[in-house]
């Protein structure tokens, strides 16, 4: 197992990019009438405050993850791109503007994050419910998928999103244990994660799936990432994404190592074998990276195969 290494100081030169780490950026059109309805509904998305790299994919297909709740997150994650600090109070129109949105951009599958509210009594778990429900009443039969913070381990808040019946519910674990308090918040923790994913699984119907998303090349070994996906799968996950961990502007983490594509094959399979209904690895994936092939995709979960 590689040793512990504080990721903010001290680093080696990080590597070169590789050949495959290239990401080409869509001619006009569909990109810009979403920043354009963005931008006349006073939504953000996930897509340019974390600075995403699939951004011009996504939005040249008409697609965008959206991030409620403002864009000041409270925590401050080494890996994360996301400004910190002091956020607003939670926008009451902002639910329908969601849905508006979604109406507008014709989108079947939908995906609903946040920036982490530590701030908010419930962590903004209301928040998320309202936008389900908004949804729900504007865009009938669009499946919904939300990515939320741990609301501080707060079981109440969790179910207060789970009783809105999203057909997804992810949060993500991020990276293996031992990397946990160099790249995460120090009101984070890595069991937390494990507990919101546990809690939310016993919480849902038997229809909804459960689904969280890794980083790689921070410096981990491969036999953690194994047992990441073990513990995972233990607290009931049914989907799992993993992705190369790149440095945003204004993040603190360096990457460690670039992951070759031979190796994220390698992750995914490994992910199927050990329980997973869906798997998604690669230099460029993300948690929300094509969301809807869970639900629509060759991975769709049998009838009877949950247990």
């Amino acid at each position: 197992m590689p040793a512990e290494t504080d990721m903010t100081k001290n680093r080696p030169t990080p590597p070169k990019f590789p050949p495959w780490i290239r990401q080409s950026w869509p001619q006009s059109g569909a990109v810009d009438e979403v920043r354009d309805l963005l931008r006349e509904l006073g939504l953000n998305t996930v897509c340019r405050s974390a600075q995403c790299p699939n951004q011009g994919e996504c939005w040249s297909h008409r697609t965008a993850t959206f991030m409620i709740l403002g864009e000041v997150c409270s925590r401050n994650c080494a890996f994360c791109g996301v400004g910190t600090g002091t956020p607003a109070a939670p926008d009451e129109g902002e639910p329908a503007r969601v849905a508006e949105a979604i109406a507008r951009l014709g989108l079947r599958h939908s995906v609903i994050t946040s920036v982490t509210r530590d701030d908010l009594p419930d962590g903004g778990a209301g928040q998320f419910a309202a936008v389900i429900q908004a949804i729900r009443g504007r865009c009938p039969g669009v499946t919904i998928e939300v990515l939320t913070p741990d609301f501080g381990g707060d079981a109440d808040a969790i179910r207060l999103v789970t009783e809105a019946k999203p057909e997804v519910f992810a949060h993500n674990v991020e990276t293996v244990p031992r990397l946990h308090r160099l790249l995460r918040d120090a009101r984070a923790s890595y069991e937390r994660s494990l507990g919101v994913l546990k809690t939310a699984r016993e919480a849902l119907p038997e229809s909804c799936y459960v689904k969280s998303g890794l980083m790689v090349g921070c410096g981990e070994g491969e036999d953690e990432v194994w047992a990441t996906l073990e513990d995972l799968h233990r607290a009931g996950c049914d989907a799992v994404t993993i992705g190369q961990y790149l440095k945003p502007r204004g993040g603190r983490a360096e990457v460690a190592a670039f992951i070759t594509p031979e190796q994220f094959v390698r992750y995914e399979k490994k992910a199927l074998e050990t329980g997973f209904v869906f798997a998604m690895a690669g230099p460029f994936v993300r948690s929300s990276y094509h969301a809807d092939e869970l639900l629509t995709g060759t991975f769709r979960r049998p009838a009877a195969a949950k247990t």
